[in-house]
């Protein structure tokens, strides 16, 4: 059966913004939550039950890492973003994308600026990372003048070796890493809440965090229930080693846990 959701079919092709030039595009989607349970029930032949069931069967689903059902759905996205977010983007491996080229188009002239309030020094305890709160406004702008600047450079440079008619594969080599690109992903409901579960991680870079977020609401709208058993089960929900288990079972005794300093650490924070 074909699935049309409603709530979905007026996400298709509206732009949502991203960052200061980028954005995320619904192209299209293939299958709802009721493609999840018609796929999970096809092995014995029992068709849709009612709402309450297919919610139950949706959260046993992905609380038990049976993937499969979820592979029966799929999204189709256009997506704008600097190269540096893309770079990190397309280490998900399990999608199928096409990219704008500049070999046969002249790159437009936007680079990506973040804005004042995500400007900060790197972080002291994360070596990937900067820190949570942002650095002074005077010092915010003169980092922003400074990519202005550099930008500027980059693209004086770009245009002159186009206009001198040097091949545009060669004329964008020192384009810098803020350049936007574009490109579509196609992606299945499994795999793309991989990707999410990890870029909406605190830890993730900001900048992919904020495509996320919005793939998020996109994916929320096709498929509220297993959206729903995501959240719950993936993005808020924990999971534990060992030790960790035999510290929860001493806590629960009242005696007192067996872990190292490190490990207390580790424990304490996803207990937060």
């Amino acid at each position: 059966m074909h699935c049309i959701v409603p709530e979905a079919e007026a996400l298709l092709d509206k732009v949502f913004p991203v960052l200061d030039h980028g954005f995320v595009r619904l192209v299209d989607y293939l299958g709802s939550d009721q493609r999840i349970v018609q796929s999970a029930r096809v092995s014995y032949g029992e068709g849709t039950k009612t709402y309450r069931q297919d919610k139950g069967l949706i959260n046993y689903l992905l609380r038990n890492d049976h993937t499969s059902p979820f592979e029966q759905v799929v999204f189709t996205f256009h997506v704008k973003m600097p190269i540096f977010v893309a770079r990190q983007w397309v280490r998900h491996r399990t999608a199928r994308m096409n990219e704008i080229s500049g070999r046969y188009s002249v790159m437009k002239d936007e680079c990506y600026i973040p804005d004042s309030d995500h400007i900060a020094l790197q972080s002291e305890d994360n070596k990937q990372g900067r820190m949570s709160e942002p650095v002074s406004p005077e010092m915010a702008k003169e980092v922003q003048d400074i990519l202005n600047g550099q930008n500027a450079v980059a693209f004086e440079a770009y245009h002159k070796l186009l206009d001198m008619g040097i091949a545009r594969e060669i004329a964008r080599v020192d384009l810098p890493l803020s350049l936007y690109t574009e490109f579509y992903w196609q992606i299945d409901l499994h795999n793309l809440f991989h990707f999410l579960a990890l870029r909406l991680d605190g830890h993730a870079q900001y900048e992919i965090r904020a495509y996320a977020e919005v793939m998020l609401d996109i994916v929320r709208a096709v498929c509220p229930i297993a959206t729903e058993a995501f959240e719950n089960h993936k993005i808020k929900g924990r999971s534990f080693s060992g030790r960790e288990v035999e510290a929860i079972k001493a806590m629960l005794r009242g005696e007192e846990i067996d872990l190292t300093e490190r490990e207390k650490e580790l424990f304490e924070a996803k207990l937060k």
